[in-house]
């Protein structure tokens, strides 16, 4: 009798956490389905969007290595303190050469941002959020 309770038991868990795994995927799934895509694209020490002006949400920045011979990044930070750097808004890995990496979804509040590559390395960008 206890070898089936504790079957019982252990079968229970396994269900509960199958579940609670299932509601996690589903939850990222609609937050990345809510999320817009920035693409933005880097050439030998610069970007080719100079600026950007967005309005307040969620976003994942998609950035593209145009050949610029090696690894690059991303990075993004309220232009009041540079060296804050938000760190959802960090590719996923770092950029191969003429390809794509992408960030995870970054919510971007009113203000003034900066963004730029430390790899590449490139100019200081403005992205204004209205």
């Amino acid at each position: 009798m206890k070898k089936i309770i504790s079957t019982l038991v252990i079968a229970l868990s396994l269900s509960l956490t199958s579940y609670a795994q299932d509601n996690i995927k589903k939850d990222t799934q609609m937050a990345a389905e809510k999320a817009t895509v920035v693409s933005l694209e880097q050439t030998k020490g610069a970007f080719t969007q100079k600026a950007i002006t967005l309005e307040e949400g969620n976003y994942i920045f998609e950035i593209k290595n145009n050949d610029v011979g090696h690894q690059v990044g991303f990075v993004l930070a309220p232009k009041s303190n540079p060296n804050a750097h938000i760190k959802t808004a960090y590719v996923t890995k770092a950029v191969d050469n003429n390809s794509k990496e992408k960030t995870n979804i970054t919510t971007l509040k009113k203000g003034e941002y900066i963004y730029f590559c430390p790899m590449n390395p490139t100019p200081q960008y403005t992205l204004i959020v209205e």
